[in-house]
């Protein structure tokens, strides 16, 4: 995979707070992309090593430099802990780059009123080979220079989309950030479904995997809608039209995932509504 033109301009130091599967999938690409090592420092209670030259320290001892891009990516239910031990380390030149799910800018603003500017960022595990996808919002005090930087960053990730409105940020989050792990189980049950038919099941799970990756690839490279795609190799009375038409019932794929995404929406309106709440 060609690697995408690297940033002219790396933050002048990223800190983490916390890094977990997708705060260190996030930081795994830009160290792979050139982000330099020793621009980086990464606060974890275990201080397990991270990467060659990033500094790992168990709590954050020094005040936090100016021009700092603070990455938040602990546990959401450690807000108010975390809050507690570095809100008064931070400059007011600070930006906070939240990807904490159901933690709205309010909330976040309540916990760090001394940064600069907030924004949120929710990305998807596939960040980490850069076929992501990151939803972003900014609070009024992000600089068009602030959001720009934020952009190219997550831009190395994958697809990049702003939200004006933050009220649809659980809605994006539901298609985009739990988006994989629907599809996981849809590959799943593709794999399971052939083994019932009387596959291998080791085959089976291959060719589930190999088929939902060239779609996928097809897709993204095609000129027309994915649902044309598909009726475009739906032969009339053909099989594949026999199975189209299971998945195209009333009751079938779209009433499925409908439901999927809105149950993902309404829980993260519902943690936002404890974390306000616990503010």
């Amino acid at each position: 995979m060609a690697k995408p033109e690297a940033l002219l301009v790396w933050p002048e130091h990223l800190l983490l707070i916390g890094c977990g599967n997708m705060a260190g999938a996030m930081l795994g690409r830009w160290l792979e992309l050139g982000l330099p090592p020793q621009r980086v420092t990464v606060i974890r209670p275990s201080g397990k090593a991270v990467a060659d030259g990033v500094e790992v320290a168990t709590q954050l001892e020094a005040p936090v430099a100016h021009g700092t891009l603070v990455l938040l990516g602990c546990k959401p239910q450690q807000l108010g802990a975390v809050s507690a031990d570095i809100a008064d380390k931070l400059a007011e030149g600070v930006t906070i780059l939240s990807i904490l799910a159901g933690t709205p800018i309010s909330g976040l603003r309540a916990a760090f009123p001394a940064a600069r500017s907030i924004i949120r960022c929710m990305p998807n595990l596939p960040v980490r080979i850069g076929k992501g996808v990151c939803i972003l919002h900014a609070d009024e005090g992000a600089s068009p220079e602030t959001q720009q930087l934020v952009s190219s960053l997550c831009g190395q990730l994958g697809l990049v989309e702003w939200l004006d409105d933050e009220g649809l940020f659980d809605a994006a989050t539901a298609l985009a950030g739990c988006g994989p792990a629907f599809l996981y189980r849809f590959i799943d049950a593709m794999a399971s479904a052939g083994a019932q038919l009387g596959l291998d099941p080791e085959a089976s799970a291959r060719m589930a995997l190999m088929t939902v990756e060239g779609a996928a690839l097809s897709a993204g490279a095609g000129l027309v809608p994915p649902g044309a795609m598909a009726d475009a190799v739906a032969s009339k009375g053909g099989m594949t039209r026999e199975g189209l038409d299971v998945l195209d019932r009333a009751d079938g794929l779209h009433a499925l995932i409908g439901e999927t995404l809105r149950a993902a929406r309404d829980r993260g309106v519902e943690l936002a509504e404890l974390s306000r709440k616990s503010a």
